[in-house]
């Protein structure tokens, strides 16, 4: 199994250098992973102590922030080697502050593992959620450095827990310890006969609320607001745009805002989006000093980085990515701010989303026309509105401390 491991990830960089000549991600990747190396060589030094942070994408780095932040305002001296293997999670957060170098990781190959652990040495390391590299981490272990895994969740139809998973099995067990989102994946963990385990829970709940401890002042959208009903479309792809269009369109009502924050941000897929609407509409791209806000019904955040902040603004939203496949976006971000929230009908790999739908803080929608009903429905019960405000702001409160768990066993 691990000379096929190695076969299979030298025929994947062969392929990924191809296709990177007709696919800007992949050439980013390709391009980013040339200079790991040196961008190291120029940051980390032989005798610094370092913690090397690794996240998959941006989803994980924001899983993952606050045990970071814990870590280096516990340790402020250590240096911090940020790696992402995603080009969407490098390109959004190269310039991350708690990071002294952030790279891409390079490929999953023996050599690779020991030149980049050779310049780095971390005194510990953090895998965020289901980030495995065996090269990678069989050659931390060999080197008998620490490394947790945190945030992890495990499903039975894995590799680790199949007979010809051997190779990547024996990666997991590289890690002193493993900090799990919920009690399953402990117990598939102990099939394998891996047993230094902690469930505990999600740290993106800590990461959530510690938003409410930041400034989430965004005055362009206060301005937009105008102290009216505000509906907040986060994250959205095509397929989300086929269930609130017609609502926005058929709109009567002048006291309701709409914002709406697509995944896709390219000036083409804006234009159609705004082509689309037939009422007033701007964008965070057109902004001015001479432009009266107030007057439009619809906010197109064109942009990146704010967000989360918006949600503070609103009464109730839609979050992207469960109508159609691409994958269902964070819902714990607006449920900070106590707010009702609607989603698309896929979402069964999302445990959080299936434990606030059966809590009923969660609307899943299937299709356009129960979109219009749930929404009709929330404007005008504004009783109901904050019962389901509640139940998701309640659901975050009572799952956070992660961080508190993770931070015990680093300090012990």
């Amino acid at each position: 199994m691990k000379a096929l491991y190695s076969i299979g990830i030298y025929i994947a960089s062969f392929f990924i250098r191809i296709l990177a000549v007709f696919n800007t991600k992949l050439k980013q990747g390709v391009d980013g992973r040339k200079n790991t190396y040196l961008q190291l060589q120029n940051s980390i030094k032989p005798t610094d102590h370092t913690f090397w942070f690794h996240c998959a994408s941006l989803g994980e780095y924001e899983q993952g922030l606050p045990v970071f932040e814990a870590l280096k305002a516990k340790y402020p001296n250590y240096k911090v080697v940020l790696t992402f293997f995603s080009p969407s999670g490098y390109e959004v957060r190269k310039n991350a502050k708690i990071a002294d170098v952030v790279v891409y990781l390079p490929l999953d190959t023996k050599a690779n593992a020991k030149k980049f652990l050779d310049i780095a040495n971390p005194n510990y390391t953090l895998f965020v959620k289901y980030e495995i590299w065996p090269n990678f981490l069989n050659e931390l272990k060999k080197r008998q450095l620490k490394a947790i895994l945190i945030s992890a969740v495990f499903r039975k139809d894995q590799t680790f827990f199949k007979w010809y998973g051997s190779y990547t099995k024996s990666a997991l067990f590289a890690f002193n310890h493993i900090f799990t989102q919920d009690k399953n994946s402990k117990l598939l963990l102990e099939t394998i006969d891996y047993n230094t385990i902690t469930v505990s829970g999600d740290t993106r709940f800590d990461r959530v609320n510690n938003q409410l401890n930041t400034d989430n002042t965004v005055a362009f959208i206060e301005a937009f607001k105008n102290n009216k009903t505000c509906i907040i479309f986060g994250s959205t792809w095509p397929e989300d745009d086929k269930l609130y269009l017609d609502f926005i369109n058929s709109n009567t009502n002048p006291n309701i805002k709409f914002v709406i924050a697509p995944h896709n941000i390219k000036p083409s897929y804006i234009t159609s989006l705004k082509s689309q609407l037939r009422v007033e509409t701007v964008c965070y791209s057109e902004l001015n000093d001479q432009l009266d806000l107030s007057s439009y019904s619809v906010f197109i955040l064109d942009t990146i980085g704010y967000l989360s902040k918006v949600y503070r603004y609103a009464d109730m939203a839609y979050v992207g990515g469960g109508a159609g496949t691409t994958g269902l976006h964070n819902i714990l971000e607006p449920a900070v701010f106590g707010i009702p929230i609607l989603i698309g009908k896929n979402y069964d790999k999302f445990p959080e989303a299936q434990r606030l739908i059966d809590l009923k803080g969660v609307i899943s929608v299937p299709n356009a026309t129960a979109f219009n009903t749930t929404l009709a429905t929330l404007i005008t019960d504004e009783t109901l509105r904050k019962n389901q405000g509640n139940i998701n702001k309640n659901y975050i409160d009572s799952n956070k401390g992660a961080v508190h768990k993770i931070m015990k066993y680093l300090e012990a």
